[in-house]
This record gives structure tokens, C-alpha cells and sequence, in this order.
């Protein structure tokens, strides 16, 4: 199959339907619309018309950098697809994170072997990955 590579970030319905496609976690179409345009970076996979893959830097271009939505349509997994959006990734932040920038990302397993291979190392145990939970209304 051919792929063709678009730096460009995706529009709402499309990064919902591949979060959602790929097994992340939903994102509502109010959050889409208001995080999508804060994008540092974005890349995408198309298989003739159809976005089949997805992924995106976001921070606030000097100090802090993340790597997040790292997605392709299952039908398309086993490919080497998520390393080619990683290749594309890691070129940006190799052209335009300052030396004393920090890039992050949060890993589920086994894709820790794919960001290990862009240079990812694990923080723990001196630092450790934390999110913030909403409380219950």
C-alpha cells in the first residue's frame, strides 16, 4: 500500500474519529476545536484520500514540548506506520526544540519500544508521570 505523508494537523472529525478508532480515549468536539489549533506540529498518514494515521507535537515552543496522539486505523497497524509518523516527528523536534527544551511524552506499553528508538527514555524513578483527574460534580 501507498502512503503519502501531510504536515498538517488534522481537522476535529478527523482526529476524533482516529483517536477513537485506534483505542485512545475520546476527546468531545468542544476540546478538538480548542486544542487543535495550538498545535506546534502536526503529521499525518493519507492512504489515497483517507487520513489513516495521526500524530502531534504541542507545548509552548521554547521550554516545553509533548509528543501526543499517536494513532493508526487498525487496518493499517503492523505496517511501520507509527515509526514513519515518529521519523516525521523527531525530524520537527530535531530542527526546532532549543537545546534547553524538554520533550516529553506518555507512553502506554509496547509503544515505549517504538519512542525508545526516537531517543524516549523512561524518567521513573526519579520523575513520574501524573495527570491531573477532574473531581466528581
Amino acid at each position: 500500500m501507498t502512503y503519502t505523508t501531510l504536515h498538517a494537523t488534522p481537522s476535529a472529525a478527523t482526529y476524533q474519529h482516529l483517536r477513537v478508532a485506534s483505542g485512545l480515549s475520546p476527546k468531545s468536539a468542544e476540546a478538538a476545536a480548542r486544542g487543535l489549533p495550538n498545535t506546534l506540529f502536526g503529521v499525518q498518514l493519507l492512504h489515497g484520500d483517507e487520513v489513516v494515521g495521526m500524530g502531534r507535537v504541542i507545548g509552548d515552543g521554547g521550554t516545553a514540548f509533548q509528543v501526543v496522539d499517536i494513532a493508526v486505523l487498525p487496518a493499517h497497524q503492523g505496517r511501520g506506520l507509527g515509526k514513519r509518523i515518529m521519523q516525521e516527528i523527531a525530524a520537527w523536534l530535531r530542527d526546532h526544540v532549543p537545546a534547553s527544551g524538554y520533550v516529553s511524552l506518555l507512553a502506554d506499553v509496547p509503544a515505549d519500544a517504538l519512542y525508545a528508538q526516537f531517543g524516549f527514555v523512561t524518567t521513573a524513578p526519579r520523575t513520574v508521570g501524573m495527570a491531573w483527574k477532574r473531581p466528581a460534580a
